[in-house]
């Protein structure tokens, strides 16, 4: 009875340790040329990107130096000669603080892309497969930072919504 197989035994199998894709080692040729084909461009994006948050700051930098002739501007509003220095200053320093926090923002995506496309240029000429870790790490982060972006927008929208009908009801009621 000893060689007859039992039905209700549990199943068995042999545990065979797969190996991990950088243990493999396999980039096809067709692969490479993608990587290839697509470095230069990802440094140019990012090179663009850089340029768009420089300017964003800049701009935020020159509305931080203009908010003050804005008090000027909004002061002769008629109806508004008392609180027109405030209103002025508090628009002209929004604006600034918005720049300079667009500019911040779009400085890292930027950075993410620019090292992403570095770091393939670097592993197609070295073969340095650290180099390629870092390009794919530095991918992760660029996806990972949209898409924390893109939840915080999202959370936005039903504020922006209640917001809407407040001050629409507001208006109504205030006529």
């Amino acid at each position: 009875m000893s060689d007859a197989v039992n039905p209700y035994q549990s199943p068995e199998t042999v545990a065979v340790p797969e190996k991990p894709l950088a243990a493999q080692g396999t980039l096809t040729e067709t692969m490479l040329l993608y990587l290839k084909g697509a470095s230069p461009w990802l440094q140019f994006i990012g090179i663009l990107g850089f340029i768009g948050s420089g300017l964003m700051a800049l701009g935020g930098l020159i509305f931080l130096l203009v908010a003050p002739l804005m008090t000027g501007i909004w002061s002769e509003i008629p109806g508004m000669e008392g609180m027109g220095k405030y209103l002025g200053a508090a628009f002209g320093g929004g604006i600034a603080v918005l720049y300079i926090g667009l500019g911040a923002l779009v400085f890292f995506p930027s950075l993410f892309v620019y090292r992403f496309g570095e770091k393939i240029r670097s592993y197609l000429r070295t073969g340095v497969d650290q180099d390629l870790e870092l390009a794919f790490k530095n991918n992760k982060s660029l996806w990972k930072f949209i898409g924390i972006i893109s939840i915080i927008e999202l959370a936005f929208i039903p504020l922006m919504i209640i917001g809407g009908i407040i001050a629409a009801v507001v208006m109504a009621v205030s006529r």
